[in-house]
């Protein structure tokens, strides 16, 4: 190698440098300095998601998104600073997240269901709920789907997009449920006399609640008995408790009246309750 081609080299070299050098080093102050800002942006946005009243469930998941979106800007503005051209980067990223997002669609439209079931709250852990179909008390709300327990010790893993497209029917988020019982009383039988034996077994229940009033009045004239709706208010998580405890408590009173539904012969026995 000849000393012209040697100088050509040099040359060559300190004109990148001129021209890079001074662009790569603002690259990385821009880097640097803007990573330090993303950090203490993100504690605003932890502060405000916490004074907004956000679920620690959704915010940690917002908090990422963020932290991503921000990074991912900051990249890109800090490539361009160098002169790299980003187009091509982001035509790549745009494809890319296409086809991520064909493949991942269900799963997508369960992540998105559920960041809108954390945000607006139709129902929390430990609600009593109807779901699809499925009664339960909400164990786990997650990112992709619902947990509930049913009364009968079952785990059911309900997706979120069905959750979102359907009926929830939320028991707890009032503080109170009604008893749905239906009591027969014979067509001898004084109304006033029988309802006074209802309300003084109801008052012997420590599981019914006061206020709301329990309702009692004549559901439906059968062919052999009276249909009596008997419907107190209790706490949600009393509801079977509380339900057993009534029925027992009427029986006990109905027995102490010595009142008795009369039967015929090859009719169906009259279920105490509905």
């Amino acid at each position: 190698m000849d000393q012209a081609q040697i100088q050509t080299y040099i040359d060559l070299t300190i004109k990148l440098a001129i021209e890079y050098v001074p662009k790569i080093i603002s690259a990385g102050v821009v880097l640097f300095g803007g990573l330090w800002a993303i950090k203490k942006i993100l504690i605003g946005v932890r502060a405000s998601f916490d004074k907004a009243g956000i679920s620690r469930d959704i915010a940690p998941v917002l908090t990422s998104m963020v932290e991503i979106g921000l990074k991912v800007v900051l990249f890109f503005f800090s490539a361009g600073i160098v002169g790299i051209e980003t187009a091509s980067f982001v035509a790549m990223l745009a494809a890319a997240g296409f086809a991520i997002g064909l493949a991942l669609q269900g799963s997508l439209g369960n992540f998105a269901a559920g960041i809108i079931i954390l945000f607006f709250k139709p129902y929390k852990v430990g609600d009593l709920v109807s779901i699809s179909d499925k009664f339960g008390e909400v164990s786990e709300i997650q990112i992709f789907s619902t947990v509930l327990i049913t009364p009968g010790k079952k785990q059911l893993v309900i997706p979120n997009g069905l959750i979102i497209g359907g009926v929830v029917t939320n028991f707890s988020s009032l503080g109170a449920l009604r008893l749905e019982i239906s009591v027969p009383m014979p067509y001898t039988e004084s109304y006033p006399h029988f309802e006074s034996i209802l309300r003084y077994a109801l008052r012997q229940s420590k599981e019914i609640m006061q206020e709301p009033a329990p309702e009692i009045g004549i559901e439906l004239f059968d062919t052999y008995s009276i249909k009596v709706a008997v419907r107190p208010f209790v706490r949600p998580e009393n509801y079977w408790a509380a339900k057993f405890e009534v029925m027992k408590l009427i029986k006990a009173a109905m027995n102490e009246a010595e009142m008795t539904v009369s039967i015929p012969d090859g009719v169906e026995q009259v279920n105490m309750g509905a």
